[in-house]
């Protein structure tokens, strides 16, 4: 088989499970926490790296923004052997009360993008297989007890939801009339890749999770950008890291 024409990979290049940031800097910040790490492939908004967390071999590998280019990576990945994809990322919430630096693990994505159609009907959901969303919401809930046993404040140890989002292609065009009709039917959050990623995964007989940091409030006023000259406010900044432990902890269990 051919490099990959985006990912500059092949067969036998990479380990089963992936973990999927948007940001190609991500990347490094993952890999800060693992034990070892080599740089695989760079091109355009696709890095992809190989590492070891407490014994376990995983691949990160960079989205960009956006269902389009998620989708690239994901089939990509799964034609070089690919087998598990966990999106480690940041959503802007929906609901009052889900504050800047908590965590929201997807158990389904609204299919509010284009990609997906392009593959099946708008009524075929787009969810997590139930193996990586366990082990994410195990994750999560390890985490949260760890805190508490190290005394950490609320602020500190921030909190886990666990629910569906949304899947949106236009950033700037999320008015609030779509914001009204998310926060009505129960989404947790919106977010840019969540939906293809698990599309692609199951119609593959893959596995797919989702788990990201709030970085933003829809529905209170609030998004990324707006409090500073970052594009993360400074809580959403620092637990970024506590997502990805997550997910690095639930790649260990897969």
């Amino acid at each position: 088989m051919a490099k990959q024409p985006h990912l500059l990979v092949e067969p036998g290049d990479l380990n089963d499970v992936a973990l999927l940031p948007g940001d190609p800097d991500r990347v490094d910040r993952i890999a800060g926490h693992c034990e070892a790490s080599e740089t695989v492939a760079e091109n355009r908004e696709y890095k992809v790296v190989n590492a070891t967390y407490e014994g376990t071999d995983l691949t990160l590998c960079s989205t960009g923004i956006g269902c389009p280019s998620a989708a690239i990576a994901v089939e990509e990945l799964a034609a070089v052997g690919v087998e598990t994809f966990v999106r480690v990322g940041t959503t802007g919430a929906l609901q009052a009360g889900i504050e800047i630096g908590d965590m929201v693990v997807a158990t389904g994505a609204a299919k509010d993008e284009g990609t997906t159609k392009r593959y099946e009907a708008e009524t075929v959901p787009a969810v997590p297989d139930y193996e990586t969303l366990s082990a994410l919401v195990e994750a999560a809930e390890a985490n949260e007890d760890r805190a508490a046993a190290d005394g950490a404040s609320g602020d500190a140890a921030s909190r886990v939801h666990v629910g569906p989002v949304a899947s949106d292609d236009a950033f700037y065009a999320e008015t609030d009339e779509y914001v009204a009709d998310w926060e009505s039917a129960g989404l947790l959050a919106v977010e840019m890749e969540a939906a293809a990623i698990f599309t692609l995964a199951r119609r593959k007989g893959l596995a797919a999770g989702a788990i990201c940091t709030v970085d933003g409030n829809l529905v209170e006023g609030t998004q990324k950008g707006e409090t500073d000259d970052e594009e993360l406010p400074e809580k959403a900044k620092d637990n970024v890291d506590r997502a990805i432990a997550i997910s690095l902890d639930a790649a260990t269990r897969l």
